[in-house]
């Protein structure tokens, strides 16, 4: 199911909202609690049930294994003090629940992300003929994984103690956060749950709630999947783009991937609001960053956090001498490009934002008026960094975007050819929407020769659109800061109609296919 879908707002948002604040009304706590995990698992398996056994066993493999660490004698308080980088050895029960709740999580992931990649290279490299399974993709695997697996971790490391199995259940399917994030952590959630004052309906977390959830469907509906038409097109038309498209078409996806995810993320802590639950944040405005150090501290923040605390730590961080160090967040970097996809495009991408972070961390240039730890040898303009650090991510979407490391080159190739062949008219023409039916219609009696020269006018306004939001306070600090005046009201529901009518044209978002 699609927060973006008719189905969603109208039906299954109003009961899902009725009967958790009905039963907790009447005391009801335990009751609600499974009226919301059984309301999630409805919302998960409504794109195909068969999913609802993969999430299910996940869930039972990993709360079978947290309750079996229960049973390992142990002093818990000095356990707590363990981490992963402690000199002092874990017990070796403890060691084998680690290690189990290690291979089981990935395993799964593996089997189900990345047996056929594996398989593919395998046949390649040694000539073999393995079959292939052509597994579908369950949805949110990589995120559900990823939060059991540091729920896991921490048991078998003593950081946090069992839970009841329908607290741990609603934790790990409480349905905003499901599929694409962010990557909450057990002692962010559980606890709201566990806390009978969140279960009381609160006016301004409700209200604040309906606020950014709009704002965040806004930027999916009317800016993310516009700028799709125009990447989509592009990026099928990779070997025939001059530099000029090549440009606009990157820029294109550059906007669509960012007011696509952050959009989900933004109705995600929204819906989350509307059930007096708090998420974390994951996006803090990355693309006014002026160092690609910087963006990686703005962008999917859970999930930098997560590779932080379970890689980057565990293997030395940044104790072991400036040469790991810079190891160490290569490493991170290799493995978020993994993450995001079984195919050499993505650890290609995930390698060139590891080298231009390891680069940030030389310290050979800074930003001026920035702190920093150790001082730089030049400092350049915070401006200039913007250019630089933007320019650079625009070049790795092209192996991020790309269906093979052919067509990521071929870009390359076009962007520097200096070619100039028109086909940026095709491309802005891609915005045939019904916003300017009428002006198309008109333009077609009285001036159909000016039509192409319209599209592209409007192309060009929809891009200073899109960079002026991005300097703008973002939706998270406008729905948590903003007064609720009764002009943003009003506002704010005309946006909702736009979108609603706009839903004709429902698409799945980005971050789904991760």
């Amino acid at each position: 199911m699609l927060f973006n879908s008719y189905i969603f707002i109208f039906i299954f948002l109003p009961v899902a909202l009725l009967g958790w604040y009905g039963l907790n009304r009447y005391g009801k706590y335990k009751l609600a609690s499974l009226f919301l995990a059984g309301m999630s698992l409805w919302f998960y398996g409504y794109f195909n049930v068969s999913y609802l056994a993969i999430i299910l066993c996940s869930i039972g493999m990993n709360y079978g294994l947290s309750y079996l660490l229960t049973k390992i004698p142990q002093s818990e308080q000095n356990l707590r003090k363990q981490s992963f980088d402690s000199k002092t050895a874990l017990p070796i029960l403890n060691r084998l629940g680690l290690l189990a709740g290690i291979i089981l999580n990935l395993g799964i992931l593996f089997y189900f992300k990345y047996y056929d990649f594996f398989i593919e290279n395998i046949n390649l490299a040694f000539h073999t003929d393995f079959n292939l399974k052509h597994i579908l993709l369950p949805l949110g695997i990589s995120f559900f994984t990823f939060q059991q697996l540091s729920f896991i971790i921490d048991r078998a490391l003593g950081r946090c103690e069992h839970y009841s199995f329908l607290n741990y259940l609603t934790f790990v399917t409480f349905f905003p956060q499901l599929i694409a994030g962010p990557i909450v952590l057990y002692k962010e959630i559980i606890p709201q749950f566990e806390d009978d004052s969140r279960r009381k309906f609160s006016a301004d977390f409700f209200a604040r709630g309906i606020y950014l959830f709009i704002l965040g469907l806004a930027k999916k509906v009317l800016l993310a999947d516009t700028f799709g038409l125009m990447a989509n097109y592009g990026f099928a038309q990779t070997f025939s783009l001059d530099s000029i498209s090549t440009v606009f078409v990157i820029l294109a996806y550059t906007f669509e991937l960012y007011f696509d995810f952050s959009g989900y993320s933004d109705m995600a802590i929204g819906l989350g609001r509307m059930f007096h639950i708090e998420l974390p944040i994951n996006f803090d405005s990355p693309y006014r960053s002026c160092s690609m150090k910087e963006f990686w501290q703005r962008w999917h923040i859970t999930l930098s956090r997560f590779f932080v605390t379970y890689v980057y730590i565990p293997l030395g961080g940044s104790k072991k001498g400036k040469a790991r160090m810079l190891l160490n967040t290569f490493i991170i970097f290799l493995l978020s490009g993994l993450w995001h996809g079984a195919a050499w495009t993505y650890v290609a991408w995930g390698a060139m934002q590891g080298l231009l972070v390891v680069w940030d961390n030389l310290g050979i240039i800074g930003i001026q008026g920035r702190k920093e730890k150790r001082p730089s040898r030049f400092h350049i303009p915070a401006w200039l960094g913007w250019i630089f650090t933007f320019s650079l991510f625009n070049l790795s979407l092209f192996f991020f975007r790309s269906e093979s490391m052919l067509g990521a080159l071929q870009l390359f190739k076009n962007l520097f050819s200096g070619k100039y062949t028109g086909k940026i008219y095709e491309v802005a023409a891609q915005l045939d929407i019904s916003e300017i039916y009428v002006i198309r219609q008109a333009l077609d009696i009285v001036a159909p020769s000016i039509v192409n020269h319209v599209y592209l006018i409007f192309m060009f306004l929809l891009f200073a659109l899109a960079f002026f939001l991005i300097f703008r306070r973002n939706a998270y600090e406008r729905a948590t800061y903003n007064e609720l005046t009764s002009k943003r009201c009003w506002g704010i529901c005309i946006l909702f109609v736009w979108c609603v009518i706009s839903l004709s044209q429902v698409s799945t978002f980005l971050y789904f296919n991760f």
